[in-house]
């Protein structure tokens, strides 16, 4: 008994700190934003559910009054229509309640906004991020030797090739050949550009959408709190094969990034495939210990 419950414990904790449990995605019939993985996103869902205060309240209140005006004003009910013109009771109220709603979600808003574009602290780490059609180009300006590398959908036939069979973790049009690797808890900048035509940088979990113009720099940032593997996509309509431009962000552990740095300097397709290893390896741990539980 000892045993089985010690298996089980040590399942459940395996569950809890595996990488791959965490691919986040989006899932059938999703109404809400995705879980959020970094410090902004959080406040992205705050205001989402602060601002439903407001949007509920007002809609409510606007339909009571339509069906008030037409129940009770209608041509049947008044067949000598009003006369009055003017009512300076409610032209304060509808000027008033407006401009107070409209403060209350203003400040809020561009509080975040200034968090979103403009941190406070200095960068860890600096990407580019590159948006051609239909794929996306990584840099990293590290060291005498900056990595580069491009990263395109990974096509189905390719697939057990890269090692990337498990639909769950690695879904259909979601899935890249190569992911952006960033360490956790570490301030990433990342800077955003494009070579033909406008696409846009999209990350649901970090809270990230910004545009990526030809001959322009935008600037963004993210601090992954937990490791996992994330997805997005290009947000900007940039032609016919828009809908097969993925990207796809994996956070690890300084570690485990260090390790694949100093190895994707030299080939970046064994980099990648001991970085997968070393990462599923606890997903696997959890089958082994389920099924000495049992």
């Amino acid at each position: 008994m000892k045993n089985k419950a010690f298996a089980v414990l040590a399942a459940i904790g395996c569950l809890l700190f595996a990488s791959t449990a965490f691919a986040d995605q989006p899932v059938e019939w999703q109404r809400g934003l995705q879980p959020a993985a970094t410090s902004i996103m959080e406040e992205i869902r705050w205001f989402e559910q602060y601002t439903l205060w407001f949007i509920v309240p007002v809609t409510l209140f606007v339909l009571v009054l339509l069906i008030i005006v037409v129940v009770r004003f209608r041509e049947r009910a008044n067949p000598v229509p009003s006369k009055t013109s003017h009512n300076t009771l409610i032209e304060i109220i509808w000027t008033l309640g407006p401009v107070l709603i409209l403060l209350a979600l203003a400040i809020p808003s561009f509080q975040l906004l200034t968090k979103q574009l403009a941190p406070t602290e200095e960068p860890e780490l600096t990407i580019k991020a590159t948006g051609y059609q239909w794929y996306w180009g990584y840099e990293y300006q590290v060291g005498e030797a900056p990595l580069s590398f491009d990263s395109l959908l990974l096509q189905d036939a390719d697939r057990a090739a890269a090692g990337k069979e498990d639909k769950a973790v690695y879904p259909r049009l979601l899935t890249v050949d190569n992911e952006l690797v960033v360490p956790v808890g570490k301030h990433v900048r990342l800077l955003v550009t494009a070579a033909d035509v406008i696409h846009a940088f999209a990350m649901p979990s970090f809270g990230i959408k910004i545009d990526a113009v030809p001959g322009r720099l935008n600037e963004t940032w993210f601090r992954a709190d937990r490791e996992g593997l994330f997805y997005g996509q290009c947000s900007e309509l940039c032609g016919k094969d828009h809908a097969f431009m993925p990207i796809a962000i994996r956070v690890v552990s300084q570690e485990k990034y260090d390790t694949w740095l100093a190895a994707a300097a030299t080939n970046l397709g064994d980099a990648n495939k001991a970085l997968m290893a070393s990462v599923d390896g606890a997903a696997k741990s959890v089958d082994v210990a389920q099924n000495a539980a049992q």
